[in-house]
């Protein structure tokens, strides 16, 4: 129970925090509102009647808030120190893997499944190689699975980028719609147009209001990421620490043998001859 206090206490800062960011508009054009109430002819801002005019442009921008909400909330859990290094489980793989009893820690490792678990597993499928290629698993499991998160919150970027675009577009149709009445009348008045460009506005107000706290959150789930990743490598890299130190060093295997050049090769072959030639008999004189 008390390993969940810290886990709904930032639950609740996020949804705090995202529903800050997502009243923000809204309660900026109520303060301008209250502000200008004391002047004649100004026409109250109604919420309802801003999603009236936002129509299915609007409609969809609203999806994407709710889904952007939904997604921090999950990331907040799932994205956190805990989460991704369950506690006690590099202590509990160090013990194993100190007694040589390798497969009882894959067994536990597999049995809690989590970012630090994964790269120990990976590690440890190649303790007969030696430490080296223990190492090189552990780096290409951190990287599989650092990138599989990186996708996770490449939704936030895709939200973030669609939902100004969404009210651009929402803008530029009510533009025209606006600009329209000026195929029915030569001149029109500007009080006529006012409506229309008002309401071509409002699709962007709510498209801002969604891609600030999108690309905020992204921003800050991938540095988390990226923080988290470093330091769960590392402590990897510790709980393998006794068995670097324990596994002597692989002997390097001799390659192809150096070809020598062609003048070192024939000085062998006139070495050699010389060598196999029969002596000279005493006194200089051959037979």
């Amino acid at each position: 129970m008390d390993r969940m206090k810290p886990l709904l206490k930032i639950v609740w800062i996020g949804l705090v925090l995202c529903g800050v960011l997502l009243t923000t508009p809204l309660l900026c054009l109520a303060a301008d509102d209250s502000a200008d109430t004391s002047g004649a002819g100004i026409t109250k801002v109604d919420f309802r009647q801003l999603v009236d005019d936002a129509g299915t442009i609007g409609i969809i921008i609203a999806v994407l808030s709710v889904a952007m909400v939904a997604l921090i909330v999950e990331h907040i859990i799932s994205i956190r120190s805990n989460s991704l290094m369950p506690p006690g489980m590099a202590e509990e793989v160090h013990a194993l893997i100190a007694q040589q009893q390798y497969r009882s820690a894959d067994t536990v490792c597999k049995s809690r499944p989590s970012f630090l678990s994964y790269i120990l597993s990976a590690g440890l499928a190649e303790v007969q190689m030696g430490y080296g290629a223990v190492e090189k698993a552990m780096e290409d499991a951190a990287m599989q699975q650092s990138a599989r998160l990186n996708r996770k919150i490449e939704y936030l970027s895709v939200i973030g980028t669609l939902s100004p675009m969404l009210g651009l577009l929402g803008t530029v149709w009510g533009m025209i719609l606006a600009f329209s009445e000026f195929t029915a009348k030569a001149n029109p008045d500007v009080a006529e147009l006012a409506p229309g460009i008002s309401k071509a506005l409002i699709t962007t107000l709510f498209g801002l209001s969604v891609t600030v706290p999108a690309l905020a959150s992204f921003a800050f789930f991938r540095n988390r990421i990226d923080e988290l990743v470093a330091q769960s490598s590392l402590l990897a890299e510790h709980v393998f620490a006794d068995f670097k130190r324990s596994v002597p060093p692989p002997t390097k295997q001799t390659g192809k043998p150096v070809r020598k050049r062609p003048e070192d090769e024939l000085a062998d072959r006139i070495a050699n001859q010389q060598a196999s030639r029969p002596a000279p008999p005493p006194g200089g004189q051959q037979p």
